[in-house]
This record gives C-alpha cells, sequence and structure tokens, in this order.
C-alpha cells in the first residue's frame, strides 16, 4: 500500500509538472527570441536618423561603426543596388525587405530586414543581425532552474505521500498483529488507535470488541467453575451411600474419588485465565493411560477390545488432557451406541507428517457420517457434542475427522492429527478440555 501510494504521488505529481513546465519553457523561448530581435531592432533604430539626413557612403559607415553592433551586425541596402556592411541574406530576401520589414531565419541566428522611407520617395533597408548567442541567451539557465523545481515538487510529493503511507500502513500494521495475538489467545492485548479517521474507527471496534471476548470467556469460565462445583453435592450423597464391603465396594468408591479429583481439576482450570497451550504430547502413552480406565469398563461389559500401534512414542502438536478428553469422547460413543458384548478396537497410526487415531467397532455403524460430525447433530441420549469435539481439535492442527467402514463391521472413527512442521490455527482454551472432561464424568 505504502508503494502504491508513492508512485501515484509521482505519477500524480510528475505529470501535473510537466503541464507546466512544457508550456513554461516555450514560453521562456519565445522571450529570448523576442528580447534578441528588439535588441536588434534598436540597433537598427539608431542608424535611421543618418540615413534621413544623408545617402553618403562614407558617413552611413562611420555611423555604422559609432553604434554598439558595429558593421558587423548592421548593413545598410541602398535604393541603387548599393549596400554598406556585410549581408547575410540573398538579394530575393531584400528586394522584398524594400515593400515590408521581415525576419529572417539564418544558420547562425536572425537577420532583421526593416524598410526606411528616404526622401523623394526612396527607401532603404536596414539589416540587422541577431546571433544564436543572443536568441538563446538565458534559456538554458531558466530552463535548469524550472527543471530543478519540478523535480523538487515531485520529490517533495513522494515524501509526503511516503509519510503519509508509512502511516496508514503502521495503523493497519498495528490492528493486523493485536487481532494475531486475540486469535492466538492473547486477550490482554489492545492497541492504540492511530491512523485516518476509519483506522482509528477500526481500532477502537477491536479493542471494544476484544473487551467483550475477554468478558464472555471470564463469565464462561465461571459458569464452568459453578456448575463443576454444583456435582459437588451428589457426590458427597453419593459417596455417603456406598456403602458394603468387598472389591466391589472399593472399586465404587474409587471411581467416586475419581471423579472429586476431576471436578476439582475443572474448577481450578475454570479459575485460570486462558493461555496459548505450547508443546505437545505423546499419543501413545495417552493412549495406554486412558485404556486403563476403559479396558476395565470393557472386560465389566464382555466386550473384546484391541490397541495396536501404541508400544511407541509417537508426538502430537496438542496437550495430554485435549487428546484424552477427545479419546474418552470416541470410546464414550463406542460403550454408548453400540450393545454391551459388541467388540472394538483402537488403532495408533503414524504417517508422513501425520498421526491417526482410529476407533472402530464391530456395532450398528453410523447411519448419517457427515452429519455426525456437525455440532448438536444427537441421536437418542447423545448431545451431539462428542464427535464434534473431536473434530475440533483435529482440525485445531491442520488435520480432519472421517467417518468410514470398520473391517469389524460397524464404523470406523478416524481422528488425523498434523504433527510435522505445522502451525496451529487454534486458541488452544482449558474450557473446551473442561467441557469434554465434564461431558466424560456425566457420561462414564
Amino acid at each position: 500500500m505504502r508503494r502504491s501510494l508513492v508512485l501515484v504521488a509521482l505519477a500524480v505529481t510528475a505529470m501535473v509538472a510537466l503541464a507546466f513546465l512544457i508550456p513554461l519553457a516555450v514560453a521562456v523561448k519565445e522571450i529570448a527570441e523576442s528580447r534578441a530581435l528588439g535588441e536588434a531592432e534598436r540597433q537598427a533604430s539608431m542608424i535611421v536618423p543618418a540615413l534621413v539626413v544623408t545617402d553618403d557612403t562614407t558617413a552611413l559607415e562611420r555611423a555604422l561603426a559609432s553604434t554598439p553592433a558595429g558593421t558587423g551586425r548592421l548593413a545598410v541596402h541602398l535604393p541603387g543596388g548599393g549596400a554598406i556592411g556585410s549581408s547575410r541574406v540573398g538579394t530575393v530576401d531584400i528586394a522584398a525587405a524594400f515593400e515590408r520589414a521581415r525576419t529572417v531565419h539564418v544558420s547562425d541566428g536572425y537577420v532583421l530586414l526593416r524598410p526606411v522611407a528616404l526622401g523623394g520617395g526612396r527607401r532603404a533597408v536596414i539589416e540587422a543581425y541577431a546571433p544564436d548567442s543572443n536568441v538563446t541567451r538565458g534559456v538554458t539557465t531558466s530552463w535548469a532552474v524550472l527543471t530543478a523545481v519540478a523535480l523538487a515538487l515531485v520529490a517533495a510529493s513522494v515524501v509526503v505521500a511516503d509519510r503519509l503511507g508509512a502511516r496508514v500502513v503502521r495503523a493497519a500494521r498495528r490492528l493486523g498483529e493485536a487481532a494475531t495475538s486475540l486469535g492466538s489467545g492473547d486477550l490482554s492485548v489492545r492497541i492504540k488507535p492511530d491512523g485516518p479517521p476509519e483506522l482509528v474507527m477500526a481500532g477502537q471496534a477491536f479493542n471494544t470488541m476484544a473487551d467483550q471476548v475477554a468478558g464472555l470467556l471470564a463469565a464462561e469460565r465461571e459458569l464452568a467453575a459453578d456448575l463443576s462445583h454444583r456435582l459437588r453435592t451428589p457426590l458427597t450423597a453419593l459417596r455417603l451411600n456406598i456403602g458394603g464391603t468387598g472389591p466391589e465396594a472399593e472399586q465404587r468408591q474409587l471411581a467416586v474419588e475419581r471423579l472429586e479429583r476431576a471436578v476439582d481439576e475443572i474448577i481450578q482450570a475454570a479459575r485460570k485465565p486462558s493461555r496459548p497451550m505450547p508443546g505437545g504430547c505423546d499419543a501413545a502413552d495417552v493412549l495406554r493411560e486412558r485404556f486403563v480406565f476403559w479396558s476395565a469398563l470393557a472386560e465389566d461389559q464382555g466386550r473384546p477390545w484391541q490397541l495396536v500401534g501404541a508400544d511407541v512414542p509417537v508426538r502430537v502438536p496438542v496437550t495430554a488432557a485435549d487428546l484424552g478428553a477427545a479419546l474418552d469422547a470416541l470410546l464414550g460413543n463406542v460403550f454408548r451406541h453400540t450393545p454391551q458384548g459388541v467388540a472394538f478396537r483402537v488403532t495408533l497410526h503414524r504417517g508422513a507428517g501425520t498421526v491417526g487415531i482410529l476407533v472402530a467397532d464391530a456395532g450398528p455403524g453410523i447411519d448419517d457420517p457427515e452429519g455426525a460430525l456437525r455440532r448438536g447433530h444427537s441421536g437418542a441420549g447423545s448431545t451431539g457434542l462428542g464427535l464434534d469435539i473431536a473434530r475440533r481439535l483435529a482440525e485445531s492442527t491442520g488435520g480432519g475427522m472421517r467417518i468410514e467402514g470398520s473391517a469389524l463391521g460397524g464404523a470406523c472413527v478416524q481422528m488425523w492429527l498434523r504433527s510435522g512442521g505445522v502451525t496451529l490455527n487454534r486458541t488452544p482454551r482449558r474450557l473446551l478440555s473442561r467441557r469434554l472432561l465434564g461431558r466424560r464424568l456425566l457420561g462414564r
């Protein structure tokens, strides 16, 4: 933009300068010619009194010699055909000059031929020579001055346009950088409106928007913390109602303790400001950790299961909490929407720059795979958020989600994460993990 403004200013100012410079240059040249011819006219006028008094050759020669131009630039053509001084024009021009004054252009200047009436109806012609040095005297200097003025005006306009363009570009760049920072999760970023009125209004609108976004996220964090805190009462009642001894009672007590710890984590995370989540995690380690829970639940329901490919470390550019919550959402759908005893398999696949987590089951499948990935699309007993949240996590790394048929006979949900040289296009938020964790708590 800055370069465009400079080029526009350069083009406009150059055209305006040329529009004035060319006529002025022509006018200066014409003025110089008129001045030189006027000087020649004055030199010729100095001979007129002598011609009126006498036509003696000797007297006329002395009169010519007494003028500043002298015989080198003045000549007199007498009526009888005689001439005093050297002539620079032909006889045709001289003969025509006896009738009417004229100016003849010669190779090295101009010749002014002026007729003079003598006594007895006779006429003489005075020839005055104006050399090119007189005709062009001062023209070059005037042209140089005009050119310098034009260049100075063009340079000044370019400098002014560059300064104005720099001011506009600087304000626009600051606004763009602030928007990028806000999109990356820095809710504290604000800008000082600067530049043209339009950019000042845009900066003020950006600050207002940032304040509203920060306020909304703060309110949402508080709401998540409040909702999570409400779970304490039913959990406390559940702990008190659990009685008896034996392995089953211990398992129930352990589950309640896990729920309480999870609620505490949600409340603590909700109270913390949202910050960008750097780094990543080991997907294989997260898978093994989550299968500690899901394998036990699968054994209780008589579900055959397999975990494939989680024996070697696989780095992914998401946090362990986000990935674990997404896995819980996918596996929770298997347990919720397929009958007990149906087998499932989780495969960790590592490709060129991508990491895939494939959850396949032997259930009835999914009738509308595309609709299942849309937020809010739900079947009986489902909120419709699980697959959508997992899809958003995948897309935040530049990957995506697909649902296809599995070799087990049911559905195969594929979550692909970009792992190599990826710039995350998301704002990692604890709130996403809170929703996932809350859904996990309520759906186990």
